[in-house]
């Protein structure tokens, strides 16, 4: 096939008229939403202004609590018009998309100039309680709500920001703090999308002095020193600010058999303040920080360069302060009063927050207590409202399995950067695909090969910029998974893909449609307004094959006749879908739809393995079909090219337009 580069846009629409999207619609009033953003019911997400000039900065080197102070500032003025650009971190997509852009900018040296220069424009501070976290997402909230940046009190005072609302104090935990904002100030937020965003991040205190309490004499990989060993902490009672904090770690790091510990019991005074064993809920209180410390079924251990960390506070006046451990192999264990981690904002995303003036919550689908506030919360919304951020600790099918069961989509953007500058950049997206001619159908195995992440916008600005450009790209047939919300969210992102696009180069909706969902969890009533705005954003964007997947937690479900049957009215065309990741490559056809279940690679060898096993299987009699669903964070195009490569002549490998109509040809009965 040609390989050539082509500009597909004969055939476009500009996002401000997009098909069925609020085309020439008048720009919103709707104060709940802002004067500022154009936001018809029909569009998922906001449209903002067109900027027309950009200040720039590079705020990588500031703390984590100044990033988040601008990064609000920057939803608050880009809500009006967007005009502030950010180069949060050393990623060098940043800088790439606001190249390709062509904005006019000015880069500045003091990113701090820019709150002098849109002072005007804030109200002042919203100071969140560093004692808890969960504060900072109930500030952004607020913040939004105000006009306000959110800061520390540090901060504030010396940049001298009047406070608007002080949080210090005021909530006990995450509960109290998500619980207030929804009583207070639900009804004050938008309710077209509620988002998600991790209210900090952890940081090491340089300088902390640990003193030594136990340590292993000699390599021991065998547990055979496993005992209970006692250490005095007494001397660390005098100074610091009442906690002890208590590490476990791997007393010879290169061998990888570091401290298992299997029972913790702290005395003070000779009274038990705290005995547990790891991974059971009398740990939790304790546990400061886990690092990369692992579970077993009664203990936990840390190799290598891991450790874990438990805190206790005595009671005041405590004279003997007493750490007893069961533990064995390679332990080292150290102690110190002095704070070792700091808590800093996390200012991901926030200025589209703010911006849309959303709720932001933080809450774990894997903890009972929080996944009941969770799904109170998206009990709030109607169907089809997009979660945008991601999940703690990574409980990815968990958290989009609970979305889904409440008919909620789920966007990946918690690494979002500058969504206020994205959703106001004009470009042309079109309607159609590179043209291809399809092959007359022989006794060849046929092989698709698919891009995974695309669903994850963050993915589409930085890690799809990176691998897209691999100048390799281009040379064999691959399938690009992409989110059609771009349309939306980032439609200058979805044009440079399609313009840069060779022959090759095929995009398709990543799962499951328009957004990240399962949809066997939908309730019944729900899945038409997924389906329904899957086909408007897919025929807007020239996507007629569907990524999916579909799960209940870590299960695999088989697509139904009935979510099959509300794809195919409601997407059309739709050549089929390219689904799950499972051990071997099958075809059904629920309700007459083509399914293919796709094998998982992760290196080059895991495909040549893949589909070695497929021509031994092969009777060469027919044609064979087999769709690869390649990992993009670990393979570029050049991996995919040397796979390709790798392959003999029984072998054909086509784009899935391709390969679905290929299919539909070996499937008609033969003539007679």
């Amino acid at each position: 096939m040609k390989t050539t580069r082509r500009n597909f846009l004969n055939t476009t629409v500009a996002v401000s008229g997009a098909i069925a999207l609020g085309a020439n619609r008048a720009w919103s009033q709707d104060s709940d939403w802002g004067a500022e953003l154009d936001w018809p019911a029909d569009r998922a997400l906001p449209q903002f202004m067109e900027p027309v000039h950009l200040d720039v900065a590079n705020i990588s080197q500031l703390s984590g609590d100044q990033q988040a102070l601008l990064v609000t500032l920057q939803g608050v003025v880009n809500r009006k018009q967007p005009r502030i650009y950010w180069i949060p971190s050393t990623d060098p997509t940043d800088q790439t998309w606001l190249e390709t852009i062509r904005i006019p900018n000015t880069t500045a040296s003091d990113p701090f100039s820019m709150l002098s220069k849109y002072r005007g424009e804030i109200s002042g501070a919203i100071v969140y309680d560093s004692n808890v976290p969960d504060t900072i997402n109930v500030a952004t909230s607020l913040a939004g709500l105000q006009n306000a940046v959110i800061a520390t009190a540090d901060l504030a005072s010396s940049l001298k920001l009047p406070v608007i609302e002080d949080l210090r104090g005021q909530f006990t935990d995450k509960f109290a703090a998500y619980e207030w904002v929804l009583s207070n100030h639900w009804r004050d937020l938008t309710h077209r999308i509620v988002t998600a965003i991790g209210p900090s991040n952890t940081i090491q205190v340089a300088g902390v002095p640990w003193k030594t309490l136990l340590e292993v004499n000699g390599h021991v990989h065998d547990a055979s020193n496993k005992a209970t060993y006692t250490a005095d902490l007494s001397s660390l009672l005098a100074g610091g600010n009442g906690t002890i904090y208590v590490r476990y770690q791997d007393a010879y790091s290169s061998d990888g058999w570091g401290a298992s510990v299997q029972q913790v019991t702290v005395l003070a005074d000779g009274n038990q303040i705290a005995s547990f064993q790891p991974g059971t809920a009398a740990e939790k209180p304790f546990l400061y920080d886990a690092d990369s410390s692992q579970l077993a079924s009664a203990w936990r251990f840390a190799d290598g360069t891991n450790y874990f960390i438990y805190a206790f506070k005595p009671p005041a006046g405590t004279k003997t302060l007493t750490l007893e451990t069961l533990m064995w192999n390679q332990y080292l264990v150290t102690a110190t009063n002095t704070a070792p981690e700091a808590q800093v904002a996390n200012p991901e995303f926030r200025d589209y927050i703010v911006a849309t003036r959303a709720l932001v919550f933080w809450l774990d689908p894997n903890v009972p207590e929080e996944a009941s506030l969770f799904a109170q919360i998206l009990g709030k919304v109607t169907a089809d409202t997009l979660y945008l951020g991601w999940f703690p600790n990574g409980n990815e099918m968990p958290g989009v399995t609970l979305c889904a069961q409440h008919g909620v989509v789920v966007g990946a953007t918690d690494d979002f950067n500058n969504a206020t500058v994205f959703a106001g950049v004009r470009a042309s997206v079109s309607t159609m695909q590179p043209p291809v001619t399809v092959p007359a159908l022989e006794n060849k195995i046929y092989v698709t090969l698919t891009m995974s992440e695309g669903d994850n916008i963050q993915y589409d600005q930085h890690r799809m910029r990176m691998i897209w450009d691999d100048p390799n790209r281009g040379r064999v047939p691959t399938n690009w998974s992409i989110d059609p919300l771009l349309l939306d969210a980032a439609p200058s992102m979805l044009s440079y893909y399609q313009r840069t696009q060779t022959d090759n180069d095929f995009l398709i909706a990543g799962p499951s449609g328009a957004g990240y969902t399962y949809p066997g969890d939908w309730p019944s009533a729900d899945l038409t307004s997924f389906t329904e705005r899957s086909g408007r954003y897919m025929k807007s964007t020239g996507m007629n094959v569907i990524y999916a997947l579909n799960r209940n937690g870590s299960t695999d479900l088989p697509l139904s006749p009935q979510i099959a049957a509300a794809y195919m009215r409601d997407i059309n065309p739709l050549l089929g879908i390219l689904y799950n990741w499972e051990a071997s490559s099958q075809l059904s056809t629920p309700n007459g739809l083509p399914v293919f279940t796709q094998i998982g690679i992760g290196a080059v060898s895991d495909g040549q393995t893949a589909l070695a096993n497929a021509l031994q299987s092969w009777d060469g009699k027919s044609p064979l079909f087999v769709a690869i669903g390649v990992l993009a964070w670990n393979l570029m195009p050049t991996d995919v090219n040397t796979l390709v490569e790798s392959l003999g002549s029984q072998f054909q490998v086509v784009r899935a337009d391709v390969f679905f109509e290929l299919l539909a040809q070996s499937m008609k009965p033969a003539k007679s």
